[in-house]
């Protein structure tokens, strides 16, 4: 409901914005038809998008807000030749005008609209977790354009003809040249450049330097590439991972440990706690595979912030100061301290995510192990684990048969003795009532007595093997007690057996592009002697497995799929605006001019994202695709 109402606030901002702004460009009367049109095309959008099946929701909204300023180009072109045509004078009636004006921009504005929709229905087709994220953008937008220009056509000129009554309309027609303000403004800068052909191609230089100069601020990293930016959620989480075979009261205690450093931060508001368990999880949980959590080595704390309107930070600054908080905590060497934050989009295991492919799984996990170790040198990159760990050594209690036979005992007994000493008995249960749930009765050895020791190995169990011959022997006469080392856990991603190294990005860096980078980097300044060199790929897993191969994950998949969708979307829709306007022009020479300024549109995209320290994200892209 908060962040619905903020995007409500923010449409009904924008609205505001763009009425104001037609008041003092245009008029007062002009204000008002707009503050008319764009309910009216949003209430039909809405109705567009209920047919459609979409349901409002955030991202319905952010298409909405989206379309704002596009929606009323339509609109505003009619309204300014209309006044334009009532200030030209003459004897004409001013609703035979008014039709004049309408009809004079017409074909020029159904091409406009066409093109629009041309640039935004291809995000439709983005593939990937991000598509059923995206797609209500260029259907509600696209559909906001259309019935833009049908208010533009009937609806604008009626409500011109009924708020301008009689009264004179002031406005330069043609053969003025002046144009107000804002003409007289333009006049000013375009003579001067206008006048000589030196100034006009020392102009288009220039123009063309910033065009470059503002590419360049990617390749210096002045403007990172980012797929999602991070939102200012309500609730962060710290994930333990401590050794295998650690136990549930070692991970409670350093547990414990977090939600005290964590509380320590004004922000927080409570925190959770959960020892040998998974917290209550989410979307995110469920990418993350927080449901397969359950073991003595593993926790949870699951932490609360205050609302935002009453703290200064967003939850991405908070989980960086968490994040400080726990790495200087004292914990079982091996220990994982993860701080989780939600994402504003598809969930993925980890933003950096390197699984790797090979013959065998030793080579998987040598491979993996120095991988690893690249991760850790890059100082941006944080939280860094793998996905096999270090197991503990795992002891073996295996039957002698041949002294199960001399004592005559029966192997059922023994696995059943050492069943109960392992992990209990339930012997009854309490019953408390019609309707209540009954009370399990249970015989358990304390958690710390549960050790392969001499008290466990001189358990007596029977040894009879005929009727009325009653005795017993220790647990120890027919059991073997041996260590082996235990077995590695086992991922397969479709089907393919892989090892996972995974890690969050902090610092200066928080896009996984330029975690990569670093990371391969440092795997090329490796010595590789005794071990193949893995080879990187970037999308899609390896085909021939003989060879170890690394393939980046995470956040660089959901990156790499949606990039590559819209850059395809952006090609067609560039082709499909030339065909429309080659139609309009009969030249196919015009297009180009028209098209010239799209990479123009760089120098203050990103000279914004550079003022404003922002990420060039897929947000970014939609807007510059617009």
């Amino acid at each position: 409901t908060e962040k619905a109402n903020e995007l409500l606030y923010h449409l009904g901002l924008a609205t505001v914005s763009i009425i104001g702004l037609v008041v003092i460009a245009i008029g007062w009367r002009e204000g008002v038809v707009v503050a008319v049109v764009i309910p009216v095309t949003i209430l039909l959008t809405l109705f567009a998008a209920w047919l459609m099946g979409y349901t409002l929701n955030r991202v319905s909204l952010f298409a909405l807000i989206f379309s704002i300023g596009i929606l009323v180009d339509d609109a505003i072109v009619v309204i300014e030749n209309i006044a334009r045509h009532w200030g030209m004078g003459g004897a004409r009636d001013r609703r035979e005008t008014a039709i004049e004006a309408v009809a004079e921009v017409g074909n020029p504005t159904i091409v406009a609209t066409l093109t629009v929709v041309a640039a935004l229905l291809p995000m439709l087709f983005v593939s990937g977790m991000m598509g059923p994220y995206m797609s209500p953008i260029p259907a509600n937008a696209s559909a906001a354009m259309i019935f833009s220009f049908f208010v533009a056509v009937t609806v604008t000129p009626w409500l011109m003809l009924r708020i301008a009554g009689r009264a004179p309309v002031k406005h330069d027609g043609h053969g003025h040249g002046g144009g107000g303000a804002l003409g007289r403004a333009y006049r000013a800068v375009a003579t001067p450049l206008l006048a000589t052909k030196a100034r006009s191609w020392l102009f288009l230089a220039v123009v063309g330097l910033l065009t470059i100069g503002s590419l360049g601020l990617f390749y210096t990293k002045a403007v990172t590439v980012k797929l999602l930016p991070f939102d200012n959620k309500s609730e962060l989480q710290v994930v333990i991972d401590l050794p295998e075979g650690a136990a549930l009261e070692t991970t409670d205690a350093v547990a414990q440990a977090v939600a005290r450093t964590v509380l320590d931060l004004p922000e927080v508001k409570s925190v959770q706690v959960h020892a040998g368990t998974a917290a209550p999880f989410n979307f995110n949980g469920l990418v993350r595979h927080s449901y397969l959590r359950a073991g003595p080595e593993m926790g949870d704390v699951a932490i609360n912030l205050v609302p935002k309107a009453d703290r200064d930070r967003a939850s991405h600054a908070i989980a960086l100061d968490i994040r400080e908080r726990i790495a200087a905590l004292d914990v079982p060497p091996g220990t994982a301290l993860k701080v989780v934050e939600p994402p504003p989009g598809p969930p993925v295991m980890a933003t950096l995510l390197a699984e790797i492919y090979g013959p065998d799984p030793e080579t998987r996990r040598a491979v993996a192990e120095r991988a690893e170790a690249a991760f850790r040198s890059v100082p941006f990159v944080v939280d860094v684990d793998n996905s096999f760990g270090q197991p503990a050594p795992r002891l073996r209690a295996t039957i002698s048969t041949d002294d199960a036979d001399f004592f005559r005992v029966q192997e059922g007994d023994v696995f059943d003795t050492i069943a109960i000493l392992g992990g209990g008995q339930t012997v009854g249960y309490s019953h408390r009532g019609e309707g209540r749930q009954p009370i399990p009765i249970r015989i358990e050895r304390p958690a710390g007595a549960k050790v392969l020791d001499e008290r466990f190995l001189s358990t007596p169990i029977p040894a009879n093997a005929l009727p009325g011959d009653r005795g017993v022997v220790e647990l120890g006469d027919v059991v073997r007690v041996s260590e082996e080392p235990a077995s590695f856990p086992v991922f397969r991603h479709n089907g393919r057996a892989a090892e996972m190294v995974t890690a969050e990005l902090a610092g200066d860096f928080e896009a996984p592009l330029y975690g990569m980078l670093a990371v391969q980097a440092a795997l090329d300044a490796q010595d590789w002697t005794g071990l193949p060199k893995p080879v990187i790929r970037l999308h899609g897993q390896p085909e021939d497995e003989s060879v170890p191969t690394l393939l980046w994950d995470g956040e660089w998949e959901v990156t790499w799929v949606t990039f590559r969708d819209m850059g395809a979307a952006f090609g067609i829709a560039l082709l499909g605006i030339y065909i429309l306007v080659v139609g309009q022009f009969g030249s196919f020479k015009v297009p180009l001019v028209i098209l010239t300024p799209i990479p123009l549109t760089f120098i203050g995209i990103l000279g914004g994202h550079w003022l404003f320290h922002a990420p060039f994200t897929a947000t970014s892209m939609i807007g510059f695709i617009a």
